[in-house]
């Protein structure tokens, strides 16, 4: 009888160890201390490229009437987005890099992360916060922010659109945001 009962106790010690085991590597995914992923998104088409430049001034032929030529005309380049808030992410938690810019053009506002680079982790998310990129762990989620997605990779340009309606006043940081474990991988100072 004794036989038995240790068996069961035993069965059912093995069990709670079992789903003690599956629980923890549920919660902190381990394995993604060694994973990595890449993302190189363009800027959406809504969005035209920057440029500098200017197209060449054509000069149009002259009239037969007249011996001067005609004023030179030049054609604009297309606008391109403005740079509402740009700045460079410092690590937190985990190292972080990169630069986060937002952009605004046509009424549509866009944040995006250019040779962006942080470390993995379970239930990862862009935020736009009202902390300050500096700010310790805990103020990052205690204050207004705006959750922008799900992180979409490690490294790499990564566009995230921000919700038509969001009042960016008052919000100063992008930060990445471990929701699992409430901690900030990084943040970036964005005074808008």
């Amino acid at each position: 009888m004794r036989d038995l009962l240790r068996r069961r106790a035993t069965k059912v010690v093995l069990v709670a160890a079992l789903v003690l085991l599956a629980g923890g590597l549920w919660a902190f995914q381990p394995w993604k201390i060694f994973t990595r992923s890449t993302v190189d998104e363009a800027l959406p088409a809504g969005f035209a490229a920057t440029t500098s430049q200017q197209a060449p001034a054509t000069t149009e032929p002259m009239a037969p009437a007249s011996t001067e030529p005609m004023a030179p005309t030049s054609m604009a380049p297309p606008a391109g987005p403005k740079v509402l808030a740009e700045g460079a992410f410092r690590s937190h938690e985990h190292p972080t890099a990169g630069t986060a810019r937002v952009l605004e053009q046509n009424g549509t506002r866009l944040l995006r992360l250019e040779g962006f680079s942080t470390s993995d982790g379970p239930d990862v998310h862009v935020w736009l916060s009202d902390a300050k990129a500096g700010a310790p762990e805990g103020a990052f989620d205690d204050g207004r922010y705006v959750k922008l997605g799900k992180l979409k990779a490690t490294d790499g340009n990564q566009n995230y659109e921000i919700p038509a309606g969001t009042d960016l006043a008052g919000l100063s940081s992008v930060v990445i945001w471990c929701d699992r474990f409430n901690v900030a991988f990084g943040a970036a100072p964005l005074p808008l």
